[in-house]
């Protein structure tokens, strides 16, 4: 059986440094932090009290407020960057079959601020019996994003939604691209959507020790592959690409940003939250991605790396770099775009893979930031190009885009310059 070929059609974004793409991506390149202090609840008494949260967006812009008033913003988040992605691509056109086209969205917790806000409330009132919001199960489920939005556009192809922690929307990115190239399905609205900065996520973290405590200086807490690194910092958003089969979008005169070439998936089997030490999940996920993709070492000039700004999970993702790329390694753009959006759990994969396309159709390798001169960790090889602090131009021919999971869940997606 002959795959079919799978190119980017529409993307949609809302995230801390930006409310679509195009501000993203500005934000991005221009090395711009969206850390701040926390506004989404009070945080005082916290031992982390700041994260990358969306800013200034008018979530009724997008949705009608009675229906807003039913979502958690997990899949308010959702919606807004589905929506740009199907407007951009154009995808719900009345002339194309709606039953070839789905929805596979990602996300690592759900609705875990209307689980918080619930149970607080059944307690003010347990002494009288249950009470409970009637919309309270729909709101906190994980799969309701893509049900919302293929109910918004009339979708009936392939609907549900992929949940293995940080790796959730890379996941639902290469699910998609399987569907498509299997033939079962013309266009697949494809992303992640995640929104936990609230009591229960900040503090959940902070209980593991996970989160960065730097609250004099939230700017410049997310410091990859830098020495004084000190955890991750929460972020929340959504990302969303139009996936689409190559020959469909070129009959309906569709942009093409890029082509998707390949997707890897693999497990850590080592640690319920901390990536193998020697990066031996990373190592075989970058290696089926590459297979997948049919492209050699040689041929990738970008990694979007996860990069989480954590002792152990930046050291072996670069020894893993090293690992599967050799000398090619050493000739190849490494960036962590979470240096500046934060960590946005589930819908890490699809915000970084956006980043990624768009590195591809730019040339453009937006920086990792905050590393200053002599923040050196002895177990780091420097030779490797971090990109620190600046955006760098180059021809990216090919790039791939890593998330890793608590659970070690590893997913790595491969795009391409689109040509004939």
């Amino acid at each position: 059986m002959e795959l079919k070929r799978v190119v980017v059609t529409g993307l949609g974004a809302v995230t801390p440094v930006g409310n679509t793409p195009e501000e993203t991506w500005e934000n991005l390149v221009a090395g711009k932090s969206g850390a701040a202090p926390i506004t989404l609840f009070d945080a005082s008494n916290f031992k982390t009290q700041f994260a990358c949260e969306v800013k200034g967006l008018n979530i009724n812009e997008y949705i009608d407020r009675k229906e807003a008033r039913k979502m958690d913003r997990y899949t308010q988040l959702a919606l807004v960057a589905a929506t740009q992605a199907v407007n951009d691509s154009k995808i719900d056109a009345e002339d194309l079959d709606k039953n070839r086209i789905g929805v596979i969205f990602g996300v690592g917790i759900g609705g875990i601020k209307t689980f918080e806000d619930e149970v607080k409330y059944y307690g003010l009132h347990e002494a009288e019996g249950p009470k409970f919001n009637p919309f309270f199960i729909p709101k906190m489920i994980a799969d309701i994003a893509s049900g919302q939005i293929s109910i918004k556009y009339g979708f009936h192809g392939p609907n549900y939604t992929t949940t293995s922690a940080c790796a959730s929307s890379t996941n639902a990115l290469a699910d998609a691209f399987n569907v498509i190239r299997l033939g079962k399905a013309d266009a697949i609205v494809a992303g992640g959507a995640e929104a936990a900065i609230c009591a229960c996520g900040v503090g959940g973290f902070n209980a593991m020790h996970a989160l960065s405590t730097r609250n004099d200086d939230p700017e410049h807490a997310s410091r990859p592959f830098s020495a004084s690194r000190d955890g991750f910092i929460m972020g929340e958003g959504a990302g969303c690409l139009i996936l689409e089969e190559l020959e469909h979008a070129k009959a309906r005169g569709a942009k093409i940003y890029a082509e998707m070439v390949g997707e890897g998936m693999s497990a850590d089997a080592h640690h319920i939250t901390a990536s193998h030490p020697e990066g031996l999940g990373a190592i075989l996920v970058m290696k089926n991605a590459l297979e997948d993709s049919g492209l050699k070492p040689e041929d990738i000039d970008y990694i979007n790396v996860h990069g989480t700004s954590t002792h152990v999970g930046d050291i072996s993702e670069a020894k893993a770099i090293k690992e599967v790329f050799g000398e090619s390694a050493y000739k190849l753009n490494i960036s962590s775009t979470k240096s500046m959006t934060g960590h946005l759990l589930g819908a890490a994969g699809a915000v970084e893979a956006m980043a990624t396309v768009l590195a591809v159709k730019n040339d453009i390798v937006p920086p990792t930031i905050n590393h200053v001169e002599g923040d050196n960790d002895e177990e780091l090889d420097y030779n490797l190009n971090f990109t620190f602090n600046k955006a760098q131009k180059r021809e990216v021919r090919a790039a791939i885009s890593n998330t890793f999971g608590f659970g070690g869940h590893n997913a790595c997606v491969v795009f391409k310059k689109y040509a004939e």
